[in-house]
């Protein structure tokens, strides 16, 4: 090159070599030229002219001399001035002149330090290169020669261009570019974060943990994004708003994708986990990083609250990120898996809290979660074995069968409602006695040990000191309700020699003897109410014989509530012998029999359901007496055993009349008076004879109805017939006469004083057709003899004279006696006799004569002298007595006059 060169021929010829890319023989322009090219200048033309395309390599050398002020070119390179020589200075001039070198100085550059400079041409070059070609991929090899040489650079490579390189080139290739370098670096510190951290939730939890160690991590390492200031939530004095905007984009996350979120804050260990590149170190202060852990655990322990998915892989994530974050916040506590807890609960140290109770913690699950102000996620320790607790609660929860969230077991917790807890218990023994596997001791005591840990989280019951909030989920349950349904459960499957390992063959029982007792009785009746066949060798009524036997040991036979179980299983047995249906369609189950508001009348249906069922008299009422000692005719006892010895009396009395008078009436039903009569007489009159003082204070409604019905019964074609007359009439029809007018005068001796009226009228409706019917046999009877007189025949003797009978309209009542023998007494005449009686013992009644009863009570003792009472007689005798009451009860006199008498 020549000597003469201008100046402006020395600017246009660099810049001429710039746009070419001939960086050396640039430098040796620049070496010949030094007063005209000095340092800024050159830059300023390189900045401007070089090609954003040129690899950095080809020029950081040189960059890295101008900075170092060793400037270098290759020896014996010649310079071409060609493309300057044929311009004029005037020309010259004016070219160099309109070059329109772009700037290089950035505010913070200090003026006269070439290093300054360099650094600012780097930045330019940084910026023109992304925004001119979007070569994003050149930055670092720009930078890299220069980060062990300029802090600032480093700083700034670190925290800000190698984030933004790597999400838009190798993180996120996918996603169009949204912003440049130089608009990037200026955004706001929220809307930084967001751009560094996309939507990742469909992917796995590995490229949300590698943004946040090696985008985000590097990025919060730039000062200016620390704010040192009194925050008056947490009263710290640092604060990170692009941090707490990435505190809120992972909480969001975690309600979407749980499994990616947890993996990413399993894998991410915080602060501390950073990948910078490009062998770059860099580091925050002390505050500043306790700033972050402590965040960052509120972050995990919020997204845990947050999650509401109750599946075991879930709740597991859960437990892996509680664990991991106490981990980082140097929490020596040994941590067990989950596994290992199921099969061993005193791994577990005992957990208590003082928030059990407090409704307002409910609140403090779903709102301001990321609030230092927080008491359930400000990371104190406190709080992360909350946190750790509740989530083992709900995956035990879980895994026996009832899915929990951990805000589920936290609303047990802090709401601390009881019937909700006892609800939620409920569900738990179902679904342990559902589930198939169960079918092990060994199983069955991991579940009851779990529902155990559930309701204290292993603070036993002689921790007395302890707070009363220090519980768990199901805490509000006496410890008694759940091993009583823990019990029922074990019955209700079976569990037979393991109910008795558990609670009885112990040194210390965990049920005291009546609540055990009770357990068991509950248990017997729940399997009783299940039973759909009445057989006690089948089914629920097996199992419930069963259940009252396995604590036979401390019930004892002689329990009341042993016997109690054991007449309701006979009841049920016998009606398994007949035909049951209660409603069309439905075959009877034995807990019909325990709920029925009048169990008795269920006897009442087997009869009408089953032809002859009424002649097993014995077996029901053998029945009926189980169901008193069965509290069934109690109202309200069929849950309570409490029965008085007097309740039974009265009941088995009740019982007895009641299913008599219901075979009675299914007897006549079925056309069988033959029956019904000997019903009558052998259970209804002997009855009212010996159980007259009980008659007293328990009425007896049914007895007397039933007689009288079997009375007012009329025989029919479809009548059963006798099968023996013995010494009875051999006229049917007198036989049956004389039967109905006994059930009568039976009616007539049990029925109340308002009811005889209407008997005395169908007595007489009765007399009055057995004196007909009477007449009438006497008729046919002296024509038969008419028809066969022998005095016609030869050689009869005259017919022998009679002394003629005295009438009887003329009779006595004892001429009457003494002629008993000689000839029958018309019904007709016994009632005249009856009613002459009546007459005289009218005046006997204390309401018509102040004397007193003594005179009737002799008139028993001349019948008792009497040898042979004729039938008829027995009747006059009853029908008299009732007559005598009857009237005497019309005119105010005692109805008991009679009874009295007898006694």
């Amino acid at each position: 090159m020549g000597k003469n060169i201008t100046p402006a021929k020395v600017l246009l010829l660099a810049a001429y070599l710039a746009a070419r890319g001939d960086i050396d023989k640039l430098a040796s322009l620049a070496l010949q030229n030094a007063h005209i090219l000095h340092i800024e200048i050159l830059l300023r033309i390189i900045l401007t002219y070089l090609p954003e395309t040129v690899e950095p390599c080809a020029y950081t050398e040189f960059l890295r001399d101008l900075s170092d002020g060793q400037l270098r070119a290759p020896a014996h390179l010649e310079l071409d001035t060609s493309s300057v020589d044929m311009l004029n200075d005037e020309t010259a001039v004016k070219k160099a002149k309109k070059l329109h070198l772009l700037p290089l100085r950035r505010e913070n550059a200090e003026n006269g330090k070439s290093d300054d400079l360099v650094r600012d041409f780097i930045f330019q070059r940084a910026y023109r290169i992304n925004t001119e070609v979007g070569a994003l991929s050149q930055l670092p090899d720009l930078l890299r020669p220069f980060l062990d040489k300029d802090p600032y650079i480093n700083h700034w490579a670190a925290s800000t261009v190698l984030p933004f390189v790597r999400r838009s080139c190798e993180h996120h290739t996918s996603d169009s570019f949204v912003y440049s370098l130089s608009e990037f670096e200026n955004l706001p510190d929220r809307t930084a974060a967001i751009f560094l951290l996309p939507d990742s939730t469909e992917e796995d939890g590995e490229a949300i943990g590698r943004d946040l160690r090696g985008l985000i991590a590097p990025w919060l390492h730039n000062e200016g994004r620390w704010k040192h200031e009194n925050v008056p939530e947490s009263g710290i004095g640092i604060s990170c708003p692009g941090w707490e905007q990435v505190q809120d984009i992972i909480l969001s996350w975690a309600t979407k994708s749980w499994t990616s979120v947890s993996s990413a804050i399993y894998q991410w260990e915080g602060p501390r986990d950073i990948y910078f590149g490009e062998n770059l170190t860099m580091s925050l202060s002390e505050d500043q990083v306790q700033y972050l852990l402590k965040t960052y655990a509120t972050t995990a322990v919020a997204c845990v609250y947050s999650v509401t998915e109750s599946s075991e892989d879930a709740l597991q994530s859960s437990y892996r990120v509680c664990c991991v974050t106490r981990k980082r916040l140097d929490d020596a506590e040994s941590f067990f898996t989950l596994e290992e807890i199921m099969s061993d609960f005193s791994l577990l140290p005992a957990f208590k809290t003082i928030f059990s109770g407090d409704p307002s913690m409910s609140a403090f699950m779903r709102h301001d979660l990321l609030k230092t102000s927080n008491p359930l996620t400000s990371a104190t320790p406190e709080s992360l074995k909350l946190i750790t607790a509740l989530t083992i609660s709900a995956f035990v929860s879980t895994s026996l069968g009832v899915p929990w969230s951990v805000r589920k077991a936290g609303d047990l917790l802090f709401m601390g409602d009881e019937r909700e807890q006892k609800g939620e218990l409920s569900k738990l023994l179902r679904a342990i006695a559902d589930q198939n596997l169960r079918n092990d001791d060994a199983c069955w005591k991991r579940s009851r040990e779990a529902i155990l840990w559930l309701s204290n989280w292993g603070l036993k019951a002689k921790n007395t000191g302890l707070s009363s909030h220090s519980c768990g989920p199901l805490g509000m349950v006496s410890r008694d309700h759940i091993e009583t349904e823990i019990l029922k459960t074990l019955l209700s499957k079976s569990r037979y020699s393991l109910s008795k390992e558990l609670y009885e063959n112990v040194k210390e029982p965990p049920l005291a003897r009546d609540v055990l007792q009770d357990a068991v009785y509950f248990s017997a009746l729940n399997a009783f109410d299940n039973a759909s066949n009445p057989n006690r060798t089948r089914g629920g009524l097996k199992k419930c014989d069963e259940i009252i036997h396995t604590f036979s040991s401390m019930l004892g036979k002689s329990s009341p509530t042993v016997k109690r179980v054991e007449a309701l299983l006979r009841a049920s047995h016998a009606l398994s012998d007949y035909r049951l249906v209660l409603k069309q369609g439905e075959p009877f189950s034995p807990v019909v029999l325990r709920v029925h508001s009048d169990a008795i009348i269920i006897i009442e249906k087997v009869l009408n359901q089953n032809p002859k069922a009424y002649t097993r008299l014995q077996e029901f009422l053998e029945m009926g007496a189980n169901m008193v000692y069965a509290g069934l005719t109690s109202p309200g006892s069929s849950t309570r055993p409490a029965v008085t010895s007097l309740d039974v009396e009265r009941g088995l009395f009740v019982a007895e009349k009641r299913i008599v008078a219901m075979c009675i009436e299914a007897a006549l039903n079925e056309e069988d008076f033959e029956t019904a009569y000997s019903y009558v007489v052998s259970r209804v009159g002997k009855a009212t004879t010996t159980r007259l003082d009980q008659a007293v204070t328990m009425p007896d409604a049914w007895s007397w109805a039933a007689a009288l019905k079997a009375g007012q019964y009329i025989r029919t074609e479809r009548s059963q017939q006798p099968t023996h007359l013995g010494t009875a009439s051999g006229n049917l029809e007198i036989r049956h006469l004389e039967q109905r007018i006994e059930c009568l005068a039976t009616a007539i001796r049990a029925a109340p004083p308002a009811e005889l009226q209407q008997i005395l009228k169908s007595f007489r409706r009765c007399e009055e057709q057995l004196d007909s019917a009477i007449r009438e046999e006497a008729a046919n009877e002296a024509a038969w003899d008419a028809a066969g007189d022998f005095s016609a025949l030869p050689g009869n003797f005259d017919p022998t004279v009679q002394r003629p009978a005295q009438s009887t309209r003329n009779m006595t009542a004892s001429t009457a006696a003494r002629q008993g023998e000689e000839a029958p007494m018309s019904l007709f005449d016994l009632s005249r006799a009856t009613a002459r009686i009546a007459q005289r013992n009218f005046t006997a009644l204390p309401s018509l004569q102040g004397t007193s009863l003594t005179a009737e009570n002799h008139a028993p003792s001349q019948e008792q002298t009497e040898s042979r009472t004729r039938k008829r007689d027995q009747l006059r005798e009853a029908a008299t007595g009732t007559l005598v009451s009857g009237v005497g009860w019309l005119l105010g006199a005692p109805v008991n006059g009679g009874s009295v008498g007898k006694e």
